[in-house]
């Protein structure tokens, strides 16, 4: 996984939801969430170390692996701080995120609903 883009990151989702027949605004959110945690991986944690798209019977599960153990900013850092932003907005598309940390990195798993694929218009 190491030198990992984004815009390869971006290329495997949109097949694997290609496969699936997944509606445009699905496609959107899940290509914004792995654009945003692909970046921050790269920018701020030395790189990608794993990535990952599952198919669940409710959501789209992003799995994004770095070898920085720091935590992402949670959302509501104040407007001053620099960044943070990216976060946020993985936040706002995901019905939830994971993090699990370690000495070695941490895996961030971003969960999207498949429910935005009924208001596809």
């Amino acid at each position: 996984m190491a030198g990992l883009r984004c815009a390869d990151a971006r290329q495997v989702a949109r097949e694997a939801l290609s496969v699936r027949g997944a509606g445009e605004r699905l496609v959107d959110d899940v290509l914004t969430v792995v654009a945003e945690l692909v970046s921050n991986a790269i920018r701020h944690a030395g790189g990608v170390t794993g990535f990952g798209i599952r198919h669940l019977p409710d959501a789209v599960a992003i799995e994004v692996s770095d070898a920085s153990p720091v935590l992402p900013r949670s959302p509501g850092t104040p407007v001053a701080v620099p960044g943070g932003f990216g976060w946020l907005l993985v936040n706002r598309l995901a019905s939830h995120t994971e993090i699990t940390a370690g000495h070695n990195g941490k895996t961030i798993t971003a969960y999207v609903p498949l429910t935005v694929a009924a208001t596809d218009a």
